[in-house]
């Protein structure tokens, strides 16, 4: 039976830049997840708010699946609580984009806490199931202390968005736990089902070609991709770096950061030069997606030295290049990596932990390794993912057939 499914994604656009300060793995996700859903048959349409740079009104993502840009503030507004007060208009703008196109829907997925208010509204005006995942949690970030704290509004709407929705889709275990001890979620409630990688996209270049291609000299290569932000941990990286003996034979490369990072990406390049590792840390800013597996290949391993990641897409993408990884016990790291042959998991992100892990590796051979790290990580193939989203969808809308009849 082919779904139809109103996506939102209202402060942060699917095709924006990665790494810069509201597009990392969330757009990433919503933006593979629909393609493949559309490949399936499924019509997926997703919203979001009109921004700048500006794209045109609808976009086709894949067949069957386009995005929708509709107004919601000013074109230019990024700060996420500056959205909030027009989510109304919003909402407005969708139900007259819907009945413009005389369109109708099966179910809501909502992706994040701003596009989940957008989806309790429009659940109840619809009268259709609404399923959320909300990628991270306000809560949580606040409890880490990590950055600036997270607003009460925020805390507020995710408790009301939980309790209000048909469904609430995690993607780690972990996730769940955190659902439920901070929010008092409830676990019946809550569905895990684990992102994905594009595994046509993810793959291994030779790492001299690659090197080559990129620029880049004889150095042994540590990467990092992410947004440039307190809580991904850098500062702790840059402190591994300089624990690391023999360090003028190492690289760190770091990708990630707009111009709303500047602060943070200065006061990095601050740090670095303070630590007297300047001459080995170089800050590339932000990198096209297609370029990325040029980036993995080359490294001799990536770091996530994040105090809170949801999943930790970036680990995918570097396993699937067959570079292997160092990351924080965030995520779905433990389930993800494999201890001592795909990479090593830390329990903190301790300089030292860090630059030890990243010590072992460098010693080990990567080009031994590579398939055997490839292969690790198959299993989470868009495709098993939205078959698995799927099969979600299909459960809450008969759980919603049996309890409300016709009405959904």
């Amino acid at each position: 039976m082919q779904l139809k499914i109103a996506m939102f994604s209202v402060h942060s656009c699917p095709l924006g830049k990665l790494g810069g300060e509201n597009t990392g793995g969330m757009s990433v996700y919503i933006r593979e997840l629909c393609r493949e859903l559309g490949r399936r048959g499924h019509l997926v349409d997703v919203y979001t708010r009109t921004h700048e740079p500006v794209h045109e009104q609808i976009v086709e993502l894949d067949k069957n699946a386009r995005l929708i840009h509709l107004k919601a503030g000013q074109k230019e507004e990024t700060d996420k609580l500056a959205i909030y007060p027009h989510l109304a208009d919003f909402v407005c703008e969708v139900e007259s984009f819907r009945k413009h196109n005389g369109l109708h829907y099966d179910l809501i997925h909502s992706h994040y806490w701003l596009s989940g208010r957008v989806g309790q509204w429009l659940q109840r005006r619809w009268n259709i199931p609404h399923i959320t995942m909300l990628h991270t949690l306000g809560a949580v970030k606040n409890a880490i202390g990590i950055g600036m704290n997270e607003p009460d509004l925020r805390i507020t709407s995710e408790k009301a968005l939980i309790k209000d929705c048909q469904r609430i889709v995690a993607p780690t275990e972990r996730e769940k736990e955190y659902l439920i001890h901070y929010y008092d979620a409830s676990p019946e409630a809550i569905s895990v089902i684990p992102c994905g990688v594009d595994l046509e996209l993810f793959r291994s270049v030779e790492r001299e070609i690659a090197r080559s291609y990129l620029g880049l000299d004889g150095e042994r290569i540590i990467l990092f991709v992410g947004r440039i932000v307190p809580i991904k941990g850098i500062e702790k990286l840059l402190m591994a770096m300089s624990c690391l003996e023999k360090r003028q034979r190492l690289k760190l490369v770091v990708i990630g950061g707009d111009e709303y990072c500047q602060d943070e990406a200065e006061r990095l390049k601050g740090l670095s030069q303070s630590l007297q590792i300047h001459d080995s840390v170089t800050f590339l800013g932000l990198v096209k997606q297609e370029k990325l597996p040029y980036f993995y290949s080359a490294a001799d391993l990536c770091v996530l030295p994040s105090y809170y990641e949801s999943f930790g897409l970036v680990a995918l993408e570097s396993l699937a290049c067959g570079t292997p990884v160092v990351a924080t016990k965030v995520g779905a790291m433990e389930s993800v990596i494999r201890q001592g042959e795909t990479g090593y998991v830390v329990i903190d992100n301790a300089p030292q932990s860090i630059a030890d892990k990243i010590a072992l590796l460098l010693s080990m051979s990567k080009a031994q390794a590579i398939s055997t790290i490839r292969d690790s990580v198959t299993k989470f193939s868009w495709s098993n993912i939205a078959e698995a989203m799927v099969n979600e969808y299909r459960t809450v809308l008969s759980a919603s057939i049996r309890k409300y009849g016709d009405v959904f």
